[in-house]
């Protein structure tokens, strides 16, 4: 481990792990010398620290977070980042509001404290300009290399005790400059537009001045040859529980078990929460007790409907190290499991969410990169962690409900990561023919909500005020099109009515029992 302590944009001094000192060049920048130091030592971790922050640097636990070679963590020890909250005018994802007391996947670094292995620094020596602003350098290397699979954390860990330390922060001009380097152009217009319409604010300069400066998407940056292999011990027995709400289809879940049964790592046991809303209907899985299986098979069938409350009467009944949320019509081939385990252990991640394309669909990712979602149909996670989840009720027959789950487990320290390979096939099969569409509370109004209320309840639960306003402007621009209102007055006054009716009962819902 190579540590370097900076002051006032410079490096202030570089020692390594047993306190010895390495001589660097006082007159370069931080950036050019953390280049250096990974030329001059390839195996090692570098670890960037603020001076003023040396005494809280946790140098211990430096290890175990950096447990592989893609890994780059840092933290900023203040209530703002770099990038200010404005940025979420830009950038809709989860990565923007980062949970700063538990270790959270975000592209936005700090220079206060971090640390990343050589081997990355070495991939991306000619490929981002190693300017004066470190921060600015941080963010933009996280910002690229993150979509190529580097895996990007604010990790409060890496100081002993957390206390408030004032943090650099870019101005409105560096906002902008990253918004062109690292976006589609039309998101520096949308920059203005929000900064105009929500904080009556017209910076006019500093979006002139960004167009001085090129884009850095158009990159060639390779991780592929950095090897990983955790030192994180996450897997023990490897035993592993399944969940499977179902409805209406017997034939297509019959197949999902049998592609269960030639598992070369076969389940412990399958949970299957059968619904059917009719009061005196019966169950329509007679396979289960028919055939013999190679697992346990442990079945519920109510009459309640709603797979929110299907999977969390499931999760109360697994037992396994291990829990596989899977549905009722996919189809994968024997070595799922086996092939699932071993890439958790070369990563030493406790969630991960596989590829689930539909048939003859091109797959758009290709690394194992930090999911930005979470898949309720084809995900494994440790059981462990979903002693304090639960799939919201209030998101149940909405939209969300997987996704806000993947945001509870991530504000509680753990990562979704996803797996291009191996993957699970996703038939869309049809609904069953006892299913009828749910009569919501807000059906009945003349005013309907816009965007769905429970669509504006994830939100509000996950985003910030400026990812809200700007999905905001975003939504009246794109609903246009498919509204009938053309005057475009008479259109943002319904609009704004149905966006106030949209906030009023995501709150209903985030208030129900």
């Amino acid at each position: 481990m190579i540590v370097v302590y900076h002051l006032n944009s410079k490096i202030s001094a570089i020692v390594t792990e047993d306190n010895r000192s390495v001589a660097f060049d006082s007159k370069g920048t931080i950036a050019d010398g953390l280049q250096v130091l990974a030329q001059q030592f390839p195996d090692e971790k570098i670890v960037w620290c603020k001076a003023s922050a040396k005494a809280e640097l946790n140098l211990e636990a430096i290890p175990a977070l950096l447990h592989h070679n893609k890994i780059m963590v840092s933290y900023a020890a203040s209530d703002y980042n770099f990038l200010d909250s404005r940025i979420g005018y830009v950038e809709e994802s989860l990565f923007i509001k980062a949970n700063k007391k538990e270790c959270y996947p975000t592209w936005q670094m700090s220079s206060l404290v971090g640390g990343v292995h050589a081997s990355v620094l070495i991939a991306v020596q000619d490929k981002i300009v190693r300017e004066a602003d470190f921060d600015y350098y941080l963010n933009s290397m996280a910002k690229l290399a993150m979509p190529l699979g580097l895996l990007c954390y604010s990790e409060p860990q890496l100081l002993k005790q957390l206390q408030t330390i004032e943090t650099p922060q870019a101005t409105i001009h560096t906002l902008f400059r990253f918004v062109k380097q690292h976006y589609k152009t039309r998101w520096i217009f949308l920059l203005f537009l929000n900064l105009m319409l929500h904080e009556r604010s017209f910076p006019v300069l500093p979006l002139i001045s960004s167009f001085f400066y090129k884009t850095r998407k158009k990159h060639t940056i390779n991780l592929a040859g950095i090897i990983v292999e955790s030192t994180r011990k996450v897997i023990g027995t490897g035993a592993i529980d399944v969940i499977i709400p179902t409805i209406g289809r017997a034939n297509y879940l019959y197949d999902v078990l049998i592609d269960f049964s030639k598992q070369t790592v076969l389940p412990h046991k399958i949970i299957i929460v059968e619904q059917n809303p009719e009061p005196l209907s019966k169950s329509e899985l007679h396979y289960i007790v028919e055939e013999k299986w190679p697992f346990i098979i442990q079945h519920f069938f109510i009459h309640q409907s709603g797979a929110c409350n299907a999977r969390n009467l499931a999760l109360d009944q697994t037992e396994s190290e291990w829990v596989f949320l899977a549905d009722d019509d996919n189809r994968f081939e024997p070595n799922l499991l086996e092939d699932i385990f071993n890439t958790i252990k070369k990563y030493g991640i406790r969630v991960v969410t596989t590829s689930y394309p539909q048939k003859n669909e091109v797959k758009q990712f290709l690394n194992i990169v930090q999911w930005s979602t979470f898949g309720a149909g084809n995900s494994i996670v440790k059981r462990e962690l979903l002693k304090k989840v639960r799939f919201n009720m209030a998101l149940e027959f909405g939209y969300g409900e997987d996704s806000d789950f993947g945001m509870q487990l991530r504000n509680k320290g753990n990562d979704v990561l996803y797996l291009p390979y191996p993957e699970i096939l996703h038939l869309k099969a049809p609904l069953g023919g006892f299913r009828t569409k749910p009569v919501l509370e807000w059906h009945q109004h003349n005013i309907q909500p816009k965007p769905s209320p429970t669509v504006m309840l994830y939100i509000l639960l996950n985003n910030t005020k400026e990812q809200l306003l700007g999905y905001k402007t975003i939504l009246f621009f794109k609903y246009y099109q498919y509204q009938k209102i053309k005057n475009p007055y008479r259109y943002f006054i319904q609009f704004e009515k149905q966006w106030k009716k949209s906030i009023f009962w995501a709150n209903h819902l985030k208030t129900r029992p």
